[in-house]
């Protein structure tokens, strides 16, 4: 039996921080101390925390890992070893990978690699296409996280755009969908005003127009007409514009939202100002957009209009993030970053430490009703996080852990640093060394 505690730290959870001390017996959280500990509790192996930050794993509900058959750009090891390393313990990965995740039997096959394979906890959508409605059905909302749906073509072109087939998703799907929200039809018009004046000199600095604000707020607004007319549990990915965010109910109580929306770090980070520096290093889609966008959407938070944060981790090579803006693919590599990032904002006077860890662990977990994750109590599992909250740290080729080698956050300065991750009680990063020999757990729903 593994049992051990984490003495002298400062626990975040549930609005509150307060000095404690956390009992691991075997996968599980046992106890929480406040006050000081038992005698018998004191002979237990120990790790002193010194007063550092214990945080409830990040559950990043938007990640591609790219495997199976991406995986010269990433893999299901290396990218959970990158998440590990910044805090996540627990991932949702995307379906368009190769072959495409549209088959109950192929979504099975991604579990089973990585149960041996990943050293994260890990759910997998199915992904939905304009003719494999037979399966989406037939999905079980206990053990799969949701169905993923693309209402605007993206790396991997699984664009969903009959209407028929749209309908009887929103009206029959058994679990949650999760949306990509862009009006295709705006951005085809919007790319071909574009072509017929500039030809092949467009370039990434008219991506967020080609990709516009307006096809975002109008493939929004259609989807929510559409959940709201079948009574559909909608989550809607990466907004990305402020006025998106004003289509959504501020509740702060996500688990009894039928709505609700997700903002990504690369929005509450970037700006299309720094397109002039990154060039296509901050290609996505939905683009990055204006100053007062990126404002919109921290507010937005703050507001609960957007419910939790979360990455859309989505490696490329250097060699095909180097090409010319129409050859470039979009996204880029974000979760060993993203617990750090909004930590900086947090020191920056942007967002509360309560509400990072509420956005990123809390409502993460009640949002997809995972079991036993996402908080800090008692017979839950050990996903713990201790962060440094003073340790400067510059993001550099000598600790970016992607396969991909890169980052776009690269040359960013941090001042919180993550020293420790436990997954399902065991140890697996631990000050730069990783622990590789337990792997992680496939998430159960309680739905």
């Amino acid at each position: 039996m593994q049992e051990f505690i984490i003495r002298n730290a400062r626990l975040v959870n549930e609005g509150k921080r307060f000095r404690g001390h956390l009992h691991i017996r075997n996968e599980l959280i046992h106890r929480i101390y406040s006050d000081d500990l038992p005698l018998e509790v004191m002979q237990l192996p120990f790790l002193d925390a010194g007063g550092r930050y214990l945080l409830p794993g990040v559950i990043d509900e938007h990640v591609h890992f790219r495997e199976p058959g991406l995986t010269h750009k990433a893999n299901l090891y290396t990218e959970s070893l990158a998440a590990v390393a910044g805090g996540v313990t627990s991932f949702m990965d995307m379906p368009n990978t190769l072959p495409q995740t549209v088959t109950l039997f192929l979504l099975e096959e991604k579990f089973a690699i990585a149960s041996v394979r990943s050293l994260a906890n890990f759910s997998f959508y199915l992904g939905a296409t304009n003719d494999n409605l037979d399966e989406i059905v037939k999905t079980d909302p206990r053990t799969t996280c949701g169905i993923k749906l693309f209402l605007g073509a993206s790396t991997g072109n699984m664009l969903v755009d009959d209407t028929r087939t749209l309908a009887a998703i929103f009206e029959q799907a058994p679990t949650l969908v999760a949306v990509h929200a862009e009006h295709e039809p705006t951005i085809r018009e919007n790319m071909a005003r574009f072509r017929s004046r500039y030809g092949d000199r467009i370039t990434m600095k008219m991506h967020a127009q080609i990709r516009s604000a307006d096809a975002c707020i109008r493939s929004t607004s259609h989807a929510l007409e559409l959940a709201q007319r079948y009574g559909t549990r909608l989550h809607v990915l990466h907004l990305s514009t402020e006025a998106e965010t004003k289509l959504f109910d501020p509740s702060p109580e996500v688990a009894g939202k039928k709505f609700t929306a997700e903002a990504c770090v690369h929005h509450l980070w970037f700006t299309e100002e720094d397109v002039a520096e990154k060039g296509t290093l901050v290609k996505w889609n939905p683009a990055i957009k204006t100053p007062a966008d990126r404002e919109g959407l921290r507010q937005a938070l703050l507001e609960n209009r957007l419910d939790v944060v979360a990455t859309d981790h989505a490696p490329h090579t250097r060699e095909e993030k180097a090409k010319p803006y129409r050859e470039a693919p979009s996204g880029g590599p974000m979760v060993q970053h993203s617990l750090p990032a909004m930590l900086e904002l947090h020191r920056q006077g942007i967002i509360p430490l309560e509400e990072v860890v509420r956005k990123m662990c809390h409502a993460p977990a009640d949002m997809f009703r995972i079991d036993r994750r996402g908080y800090l109590r008692e017979g839950y599992y050990a996903d713990l996080v201790l962060v440094d909250p003073d340790r400067p740290w510059t993001v550099g080729p000598g600790n970016i852990r992607y396969k991909c080698g890169w980052s776009p956050l690269e040359g960013t300065r941090f001042s919180h640093a993550v020293t420790h991750t436990w997954v399902n009680g065991n140890l697996v990063y631990e000050k730069g060394q990783v622990h590789d020999e337990h792997k992680g757990m496939r998430l159960v729903f309680n739905r």
